[in-house]
């Protein structure tokens, strides 16, 4: 395992093993290249509680291309996705919601894209306290950034509720990509106008953005949930930061 620094920059929670990439990974390699240093913690990147499968785990499997340890081989894309930002990789022992059970009855809580980006099962209100917990025992740092959870994906929910609890208005939340370029779903978490939030700009560089795109490329199991080819990735994220003019996160309240 990696040795933590005492202090970072810039904190990003991922709630999985993509997402930091995805929706950061220009800032995150233009903070590294002037020399800051920046942590990426995975939450949600443990390993499954069992090896059973249900159908819809199955049905994830086969679209990754992944057999045998599934988990295990995402957390090294991750690590080669980190390498190329220049940014420390933290993975945490909470398995993804596709795993997780019903601890009263041991049966899946999430069995559908329905289910994943509907609302947090009611037994998963103690995780939100058992993350919280984790984060306030992260190195020191000047800046952490949570998912807005656009897209309303209930890993996102439950990291940026946590986040909340744990670091109130000292956090900025960045847009979860790609669903944040689908119509509709940004203004469903701002409003539209906006009301009560505050944008920031990170203007990138367009090395900043090769190494975004290399980033997200080395989590190869994921690119055909989102991306028909590298073609069309490097279509749509360089399409969406110059729409925004880079990577834009949301801050409510004070600033720390």
């Amino acid at each position: 395992m990696m040795k933590l620094q005492s202090f970072y920059d810039a904190i990003y929670l991922a709630p999985h093993l993509d997402d930091a990439a995805l929706s950061c990974g220009g800032e995150i390699t233009h903070r590294t290249g002037k020399g800051q240093r920046v942590l990426v913690v995975t939450v949600m990147a443990g390993d499954p509680p069992t090896d059973q499968e249900n159908d819809y785990i199955r049905s994830l499997h086969a679209r990754w291309a992944l057999e045998g340890d599934a988990t295990a081989r995402r957390r090294a894309e991750d690590v080669a996705a980190c390498q190329r930002l220049g940014a420390d990789p933290l993975h945490w022992p909470i398995a993804d919601c596709i795993y997780r059970l019903d601890p009263s009855t041991g049966q899946p809580l999430y069995r559908s894209d329905d289910d994943i980006f509907g609302a947090v099962h009611p037994a998963e209100a103690p995780l939100v306290q058992t993350i919280a917990a984790l984060l306030q025992g992260l190195p020191a740092h000047a800046q952490c950034y949570a998912p807005l959870t656009v897209g309303h994906h209930v890993d996102h929910l439950l990291v940026a509720e946590a986040a909340q609890q744990a670091f109130g208005t000292a956090l900025r939340f960045y847009e979860d990509y790609p669903y944040a370029q689908q119509p509709g779903k940004l203004a469903a978490v701002l409003g539209d106008p906006p009301a009560g939030w505050q944008p920031a700009v990170a203007a990138l560089t367009s090395a900043d953005l090769e190494a975004k795109v290399e980033a997200i490329l080395a989590f190869r199991s994921q690119l055909s949930t989102f991306f028909a080819d590298r073609a069309d990735l490097e279509r749509q994220v360089k399409g969406y930061a110059a729409s925004v003019g880079g990577e834009r996160s949301w801050s409510r309240g004070l600033e720390c």
